[in-house]
């Protein structure tokens, strides 16, 4: 038998709490989602009713985008999130109401929701320009990227553990869907996502230009003077290439990196580098990488029907084990492991040093910054699709793509100066500030919200209740 403690000595547990908030945190994005605008933004262009059963819709979608952030995973949890939280937003929304709710969003109303999410976005990147430090420009290999947005696309596999309309065997032997993204490397907002079946190809090009077009479309029009896209392998196609660069306009300039699949041709380009062209690559913050290696391979091999101006920058590094199985008889002849980025950067305006190898290889390493983007937004509602309908399915990945924008805003407009929580895990700032307990009571003609003095975070939560509150209103 196991010692007592005594710390359980007359203690008695009931369930008869009253006034209690167990996601405190929900004010937080909910008043975000009122001061930017997005609240009454969605109510002009989602259906009206009447009745007084009659739910306001674009309260439904804010809720559940709310209830998404802070870990619901389906439409019931949605709903029993919001039962916690009656006394702060009124009566909360059956799982029945939020599924009729997303079966009626449309393609015309999505893409009323989409120019709404661009709108709102502009205003939340006019008040990142005012904030203490500007707007989040990227910083690679030393240089800093000022002026350039940089957006990484990459496709993802969401299983399904039942069969549902348009789920079908992956490329990596599951079953589920094969959704492709697209995401701002500035600021980690996912500007847009395409929902396809399990089955889809990873180097569509149409799918490609379909979602690089709507991504486009949410950046504001102030930013898009200086664009550069980083896609890996599936983006080195002739018809993605060639809509990069007919996007340059006098106006608008795209620069892109891509990876590129090593043909028999290439590696008979590789054998002729002599030994002398080869230089150390750099880690991102611009020191030498010791035992990783590029080369410039343009012009070395032929590129039929590939754009003029494309340049091929060649990496080499020595297989670890993992890499053994993979290896091609010419990597097993040199001893090398190679691999090939395609890109049409000559130079990038006003950044010294665009131009080298080194640098431009750095750039496109950085891309690997997707994978968080994919981790984090999987821990945000798209780890599984909750319905057997397309439809709910499609309207569910926008509004987890709403949360993730609630997520991604409060961290950028009250959170940036804190280095705990400003690029925390999901999981992590639910535990510091989303999932806080409180008790709500009534004094002087107000409510108010307590929460535990003693928490570390606490002054964090208070802080941006705060800044929120000072946001100036859309108008």
């Amino acid at each position: 038998m196991s010692e007592r403690t005594g710390w359980d000595r007359r203690m008695v547990v009931v369930a008869d709490g009253k006034g209690l908030v167990g996601h405190a945190g929900a004010v937080l994005l909910r008043k975000l989602a009122d001061r930017v605008g997005l609240t009454s933004a969605l109510a002009a262009v989602l259906p009206q009713g009447t009745g007084a059963g009659w739910r306001e819709r674009a309260q439904v979608i804010v809720q559940l985008a709310v209830a998404i952030v802070l870990g619901a995973g389906n439409l019931l949890e949605a709903e029993q999130l919001q039962a916690h939280h009656q006394g702060l937003f009124g009566t909360g929304v059956s799982d029945s109401t939020m599924r009729r709710t997303l079966a009626a969003l449309d393609e015309t109303v999505l893409a009323q929701i989409a120019k709404v999410r661009a709108r709102i976005r502009r205003h939340v990147w006019t008040q990142l320009a005012l904030r203490p430090g500007g707007f989040p420009w990227l910083t690679v290999a030393g240089k800093r990227l000022h002026h350039w947005i940089v957006i990484d696309m990459d496709a993802t596999v969401i299983t399904a553990a039942s069969k549902k309309q348009g789920a079908a065997a992956t490329w990596k032997k599951t079953f589920g869907f094969h959704p492709l993204a697209a995401w701002c490397a500035n600021t980690s907002e996912c500007l847009a996502m395409l929902l396809r079946p399990g089955n889809a190809g990873s180097n569509t090009t149409a799918d490609h230009i379909t979602v690089l077009t709507d991504a486009l479309a949410q950046v504001p029009g102030a930013s898009t003077a200086k664009i550069l896209v980083r896609v890996d392998g599936a983006g080195a196609t002739h018809g993605l290439h060639e809509h990069l660069r007919d996007l340059n306009t006098r106006r608008r300039t795209v620069r892109f990196t891509t990876g590129w699949t090593i043909t028999a041709e290439d590696e008979a380009a590789i054998a002729l580098l002599p030994e002398r062209a080869w230089q150390n690559s750099l880690h991102q913050d611009g020191s030498l990488q010791e035992g990783y290696f590029v080369a410039e391979l343009t012009g070395l091999n032929r590129r039929d029907g590939w754009i003029k101006g494309m340049r091929l920058i060649v990496r080499r590094v020595k297989p670890s084990g993992r890499h053994i199985k993979d290896l091609t008889a010419f990597e097993k002849k040199t001893g090398w492991k190679y691999s090939i980025t395609a890109t049409n950067i000559r130079k990038m305006t006003r950044i010294r040093g665009s131009h080298q190898i080194q640098w431009l290889d750095a750039l496109h390493r950085h891309h690997a910054v997707v994978e968080d983007r994919v981790r984090t937004n999987k821990a945000m509602g798209l780890h599984n699709l909750p319905s057997k309908s397309w439809a709910i399915n499609a309207s569910w990945m926008l509004t987890a793509n709403l949360a993730a924008d609630l997520d991604a805003w409060l961290r950028l407009l009250t959170l940036n100066d804190d280095p705990d929580l400003a690029d925390a895990e999901p999981d992590t700032i639910r535990f510091r500030l989303y999932h806080l307990p409180a008790r709500l009571s009534r004094h002087a003609r107000r409510r108010w919200l307590r929460i535990e003095s003693t928490w570390p975070w606490a002054g964090a939560f208070t802080t941006v209740w705060n800044r929120l509150t000072a946001l100036p209103v859309i108008t």
